[in-house]
């Protein structure tokens, strides 16, 4: 080219738009689908599938279910002890019934009753005795009669006064302990009940079921795979000579047979180390061999298909 007469590349520039000219630098890679693997986590035979390949999902859609008839009933006995655990704590805050308590006010005044009734009668017998009626001995027996029923009056008010207070507070803080306790286990039940049911992570399209109704999954396996929704990514290798000129955020046009023109894409990834195309050779004239892997995002939904082939040019 050095030696073509300037007039003469001109001229054929003319005629011949770009002649002369450095190509463009080039890449050819594919579209790299964007999966993700929906998997449950506990084990269990799976009663219902309602996803269905090719249908489109939302975050949040069911898609299928494991038997959780085990983890309900274990929900519902746990609801059970937290209910038991709060009437227990109820039951020591308030301390007894109303009913028990009219039951010991009742016990009181008939207590009273009898003190009075006792006082009563020392009380005459005391006058008796001053005429000669009454004796010593029935004075005495009267006197103890009288210190009984005081007695019972003091029982009874003491029963009833301990009645009516609160349980004692090591008693309160273990029933809220238990209570706690009892509202974690239910909480625990109610999670692994909820896990038995598994939803769309994200929105996208159903691509591949792995298993069939009735059909046991193990914890963590793949139940189906979703195609992400959002822009691909184009997956290409760069040579070793144009590695210093790429950096992430740089742009190319795409295009490829059925693409819509326009096309777009940003680098994203640039690997730091090399790969090698066999026989690995350290020299000015293997270095070509040396490649890097590259990822770059599509700017626009182009309705492009995992795995098709793609081209890219550098668009400075």
């Amino acid at each position: 080219m050095s030696a073509m007469p300037g007039f003469l590349v001109g001229l054929i520039a003319v005629i011949w738009p770009g002649f002369g000219a450095e190509p463009e630098a080039g890449y050819s890679g594919y579209i790299e689908a964007d999966y993700i693997y929906v998997s449950a986590t506990g084990a269990g035979r799976l009663s219902e599938i309602t996803a269905i390949e090719g249908m489109s999902v939302v975050a949040g859609q069911p898609l299928f279910r494991l038997e959780d008839s085990t983890q309900a009933a274990a929900l519902a006995a746990a609801e059970a002890q937290v209910a038991a655990a709060e009437a227990n704590l109820d039951n020591l805050q308030t301390g007894a019934r109303p009913e028990e308590i009219e039951v010991l006010r009742a016990a009181l005044a008939q207590a009273e009753s009898q003190q009075k009734l006792a006082q009563s009668t020392l009380d005459r017998s005391e006058q008796l005795s001053v005429s000669g009626t009454a004796t010593v001995a029935q004075l005495d027996s009267q006197r103890a009669a009288l210190a009984t029923a005081t007695a019972q009056v003091a029982q009874a008010r003491a029963q009833l006064a301990v009645a009516e207070l609160p349980a004692r507070a090591a008693q309160r803080s273990a029933a809220e302990a238990a209570l706690h306790a009892a509202e974690a286990e239910a909480e625990r039940a109610r999670t692994a009940l909820s896990e038995r049911q598994v939803a769309a992570p994200a929105a996208g399209r159903v691509e591949k079921l792995f298993f069939d109704p009735g059909e046991v999954a193990g914890a963590g396996t793949p139940v189906l795979s979703i195609l992400r929704e959002g822009p691909m990514t184009v997956l290409f290798f760069v040579p070793e000579s144009d590695r210093p000129k790429l950096a992430p955020g740089a742009r190319f046009r795409l295009s490829c047979d059925t693409c819509a023109p326009g096309l777009t894409a940003t680098l994203t990834r640039l690997a730091a180390d090399p790969q090698f195309t066999p026989p690995i050779i350290y020299s000015r004239e293997q270095r070509t061999r040396l490649v890097y892997r590259a990822e770059a995002k599509i700017e626009a939904e182009a309705g492009l298909l995992p795995g098709q082939p793609v081209s890219l040019v550098f668009w400075p």
